[in-house]
């Protein structure tokens, strides 16, 4: 299982950065014309929506277990800054079988 969560980890890397790299190759690579393809349907903005949520309880879960049980969750949270697609395998790898 813990080799799954590594492929993730790297999955959550790859996959999201090689659309940005799409996106800053495209014909308008500026931050208000990102903005407006995030939310330019409501398909897009549920799924937005669904990872900003999902993301705000993961960071609010750490805090939780950083105040219970000490977990050091530095690397969690710089792995968030990567993205929410790294930082929760990277948790379930560090943490499987605890």
């Amino acid at each position: 299982m813990k080799k799954i969560f590594l492929l993730l980890c790297i999955l959550g890397i790859v996959l999201p950065y090689y659309q940005l790299f799409q996106f800053l190759n495209g014909p308008n690579p500026t931050f208000e014309f990102f903005t407006s393809e995030i939310y330019s349907s409501y398909p897009t903005s549920m799924i937005t929506w669904d990872i900003t949520v999902a993301y705000f309880s993961f960071v609010t879960f750490l805090i939780y277990k950083k105040i219970k049980d000490g977990l050091s969750i530095t690397k969690y949270i710089l792995a968030s800054l990567i993205g929410f697609s790294l930082a929760l395998p990277l948790y379930l790898y560090d943490n499987y079988n605890k």
